[in-house]
């Protein structure tokens, strides 16, 4: 047995933004499951429950890291200085 479990390709999920592998569904403690990347412990990995897609894809996403003024992302261009 692998002690891991590919995630479906039905699901989509962005790829570890460190190193680009997709995610893998493995076994944390209390008997619960994550994802987390492949390659490191160090990567991402969302919390022991429910496999939760969407937090792993937001916290993979660049724009997650950086903190952009709301107002350019909403596409606001009318900034007055």
């Amino acid at each position: 047995m692998k002690g891991y479990i590919n995630v479906p390709e039905s699901f989509k999920c962005k790829g570890c933004k460190h190193c680009g592998s997709a995610p893998i569904i493995s076994l944390a403690e209390h008997g619960l499951y994550q994802l987390k990347c492949p390659n490191s412990d160090n990567h991402y990995q969302t919390n022991p429950g429910e496999i939760d897609i969407d937090d792993w894809n937001i916290h993979n996403t660049l724009l997650y890291d950086h903190d952009y003024d709301p107002k350019i992302i909403a596409g606001d261009n009318n900034i007055s200085l």
